[in-house]
């Protein structure tokens, strides 16, 4: 067997001098699709550095240092997607450095000396059944991250988690909080890219593993069906990650977090229904604190929080009496986000089949969502890169006041009047702030007096 790549092929003359395996989820997802990854994980019995560096001076790469204690090296290639994982082998020995590794899946090597496969876990035979089996439970327990990795690999494949190593996980699986969490992290946005992700996380509520990872997941499980929720918020929750169509992991994980405020609002009025009155504004709050201790990045909880935050608005647009009016404010708010949120309100939507909903109500809902979808998209280059007819400084001349908040309102206005077409033109503009001329003036006349 002898694997075609490319930039392994710029590299023939450096491995002619070393000793070194592929190894790891290269040769995983080569024998499941065929397909070329972008990191390539190599084991050096000899010198690892060595190879390393002669890979990046040879590939003009980038050489980082990943832990200068167990002689694990990383080459970043000029594209920035390619890259090495060079590691080496324990004690310079591929045999006891295949009983290191995880899961027998993962410990499939091919020499690239003598272009020749080396299997001693019979990883194959496991990709051939569809297994998740690890090579020895001491190795989970070395390094907890694995039990949640697991996962990942089942969100990505699709395959079996051997039984044993399921019931060992249910046991062990708290470990992971000694993880950190920037690891812990990486793990879940690569889980919730995975296109069998909905049944890894129902396995993973049921074996409990979820609630560790997410621990919101223990107050919602506390909500039951009610008249127009036909599942309990946890299932409800998972459905709606379910219906969202976009390949964004955070959209998916907004999905997952988008009730966590309900526990905190519910309440049940005289007649059983169930209320929870402001759980989207408690919710975007919540959320945000748990994503921050989960290692988020700054501009990924802002974009979570406020897919949490905002689930519920397209839907509260469906009676207003002026849609391009109301349409026009909420794009205004939610800019390129705006088609993100409509997704997230259409899974919402999709996943609530209480008895007091009818398919009625359904097919109303999600028109009116695909409505303001298309609006969006008709306004779109307009939308995304909004510039006011009149700046702040030409407001300030015309009504003759000084910076203020009434200057930012006046602007607000003005963008949600051009986003609904309601004025297009300076003039326009003009005339259309002529109407806070008195109130400028009476704030100017009780300033003055102060």
């Amino acid at each position: 067997m002898i694997i075609k790549d490319e930039i392994l092929s710029k590299i023939d003359d450096i491995i002619t001098n070393h000793r070194v395996f592929l190894v790891g989820g290269y040769l995983r997802n080569y024998f499941l699709n065929n397909e070329i990854s972008s990191d390539r994980d190599l084991v050096c019995l000899d010198s690892a550095i060595d190879l390393a560096k002669e890979i990046s001076n040879k590939l003009k790469g980038t050489f980082i240092e990943l832990d200068s204690e167990n002689k694990i090296y990383r080459v970043v290639l000029k594209d920035k997607k390619n890259y090495f994982d060079i590691s080496q082998a324990i004690e310079n020995d591929i045999e006891k450095d295949s009983k290191r590794r995880d899961f027998t899946i993962n410990s499939i090597f091919y020499d690239l000396n003598k272009k020749e496969l080396y299997d001693p876990n019979f990883g194959l035979e496991d990709l051939k059944k569809g297994i998740i089996r690890t090579i020895s439970y001491d190795n989970m327990l070395d390094d907890s991250l694995r039990f949640l990795r697991m996962y990942r690999f089942k969100s990505i494949t699709g395959f079996k988690i051997e039984e044993n190593l399921k019931d060992f996980s249910k046991k062990n699986f708290s470990m992971i909080n000694s993880s950190a969490k920037e690891r812990v992290n990486y793990e879940i946005i690569q889980l919730f890219q995975g296109k069998f992700l909905i049944e890894t996380l129902l396995e993973m509520f049921e074996n409990g593993a979820l609630e560790i990872v997410f621990p919101f997941i223990k107050e919602i499980k506390k909500i039951p069906p009610n008249t127009h929720h036909h599942l309990d918020l946890v299932h409800h929750s998972i459905e709606t990650v379910k219906h969202i169509k976009s390949n964004n992991p955070l959209l998916k994980i907004a999905a997952l977090y988008h009730d966590i405020g309900k526990p905190s609002t519910w309440t049940i009025e005289p007649s059983g229904r169930h209320r929870f009155i402001g759980h989207d504004l408690k919710g975007a709050q919540l959320a945000k604190k748990e994503l921050e201790k989960l290692k988020f990045s700054n501009k990924q909880i802002s974009y979570i929080s406020d897919m949490v935050k905002y689930h519920i608005y397209p839907a509260s647009l469906i009676n207003c009496s002026d849609n391009k009016k109301a349409y026009a404010r909420f794009i205004r708010k939610l800019g390129v986000n705006t088609p993100d949120i409509i997704e997230l309100s259409k899974a919402d939507r999709l996943s609530a089949r209480g008895e007091a909903v009818t398919d009625e109500m359904i097919k109303i809902s999600l028109s009116h969502l695909d409505n303001l979808l298309n609006y969006y998209l008709e306004i779109k280059s307009m939308a995304q890169n909004p510039k006011c007819l009149l700046n702040g400084r030409e407001i300030m001349e015309i009504l003759n006041i000084k910076p203020s908040k009434l200057v930012g309102k006046i602007t607000n206005e003005l963008l949600e009047m051009q986003l609904s077409k309601e004025i297009s033109t300076k003039e326009q503009a003009i005339n259309y702030i002529q109407k806070y001329k008195n109130k400028a003036a009476k704030d100017n006349f009780n300033g003055a007096k102060n």
